[in-house]
């Protein structure tokens, strides 16, 4: 039987996660197919072909360590050990050495606490992203040798106007710079328009050179130089993109980003990509209108699947499956929904034509190892190595 605790943040993380209240998109405006823009497709490439060679089957989730509310993982450089954030303020490696605890400094609601966690590809400094006792992001660093984090300290401060839709995901990309997710500030509907405004950080994935004083931008960043905008932008028009992931391979990117009302999204922006793709929330939910007003070049999303239908709340991101185990698999984008529990596999050259693979309840989040192999995350405590039925 789980503990008390862990069911009512359950129930809290279903709440935040999911869709807000409904609500009724003010003005129900018609929304000009002159300013949306089609999405990069996914090609065809050779390990999907092969994959199509391959039998599609079934997923087993072996059960490998019991945490509580894990909510994020990370791999470190040179390190065979999992390392896993809990949404309560400690991380912990999977063989339940605790690497730091601010149990007692994070804020415990909706979707607050630990949220994410990403090591520099050197192995050298690890990365939080975390919510305070007044439910403000930070980004936070260690220096960490394996055994101890030492020099703490912020690199980023975002303030938060509501308790929900705070994303928290850290990933370092392909190029060696900090991706970090933020929601759109909470409440319903984005209320204070901070999704389509340039002007700050929240509704965008950011993209940052974290070792700087505090930080450094990198100077191809899509608004260096544009007035008004904030130069840590690589992408906006987001609403809460809970996890977002990089194919090891190709460099692609895949964004969750969960919904308000009615559609749930996977976002994709291909390598190569010089950053500033609009997503399109508040003025879409998915590919339908949500409010008045128009958006250049809004990128249409990859998947799209509708909210409360079988169960569906909110989305969660995983990865291009690249691993040895599982030849089928070789090649497909992993995604699943958390109240609904179902994983799904799409093809890379078909996303849209996915098929459920297995299920976890309560999934909160997907991992990547060291040699490609995945894992999955359930809030209620497993953490689950992702092999052949």
């Amino acid at each position: 039987m789980r503990p008390v605790a862990a069911v009512v943040a359950a129930v809290l993380l279903v709440l935040a996660l999911a869709a807000c209240a409904p609500e009724s998109p003010a003005g129900s405006a018609t929304y000009g197919s002159e300013s949306s823009a089609s999405a990069a497709t996914p090609a065809a490439s050779p390990a999907a072909s092969a994959r199509q060679e391959q039998e599609p089957g079934k997923l087993r989730f072996t059960e490998i360590a019991e945490l509580e509310q894990p909510v994020a993982f990370a791999v470190r450089e040179g390190d065979d050990r999992l390392y896993v954030a809990e949404q309560t303020g400690r991380l912990r490696t999977t063989d339940g050495k605790t690497v730091i605890d601010l149990s007692r400094e994070v804020s415990t609601g909706n979707e607050q606490g630990l949220l994410g966690v990403a090591f520099h590809p050197t192995g050298r400094w690890l990365y939080l992203d975390w919510t305070d006792a007044q439910g403000h992001t930070h980004v936070t660093e260690w220096a960490y040798d394996g055994t101890r984090a030492t020099a703490r300290r912020d690199v980023l401060k975002q303030d938060q106007p509501f308790a929900n839709h705070n994303g928290g995901q850290l990933a370092f990309g392909p190029d060696g710079y900090l991706y970090i997710a933020l929601g759109d500030g909470g409440s319903a509907g984005d209320p204070q328009g901070n999704s389509q405004d340039l002007g700050t950080l929240l509704g965008k994935i950011l993209r940052i050179d974290p070792r700087g004083e505090p930080y450094k931008i990198p100077k191809d960043n899509p608004f260096v130089g544009k007035e008004g905008a904030r130069t840590e932008i690589w992408a906006y028009g987001l609403r809460n993109p809970w996890r977002f992931t990089f194919d090891r391979s190709s460099g692609d990117l895949w964004i969750g980003d969960v919904g308000q009302n009615a559609w749930e999204e996977v976002d994709y922006q291909p390598a190569g990509s010089e950053g500033g793709e609009n997503y399109g929330w508040n003025l879409r939910e998915g590919k339908e209108p949500f409010r008045e007003g128009s958006g250049e070049d809004l990128v249409d999303p990859a998947i799209v699947y509708p909210l409360n239908e079988g169960g569906n709340c909110s989305v969660i991101a995983g990865f291009v499956y690249r691993g040895q185990k599982i030849p089928w698999l070789q090649g497909q984008f992993l995604y699943g929904d958390f109240c609904a529990g179902w994983v799904r596999a799409a093809p890379m050259d078909d996303v849209t034509n996915s098929a459920e693979v297995g299920k976890v309840e309560q999934l909160s989040s997907f991992g990547e190892g060291a040699d490609g192999e995945l894992y999955a995350l359930s809030l209620q405590g497993p953490i689950y190595r992702i092999e052949p039925e």
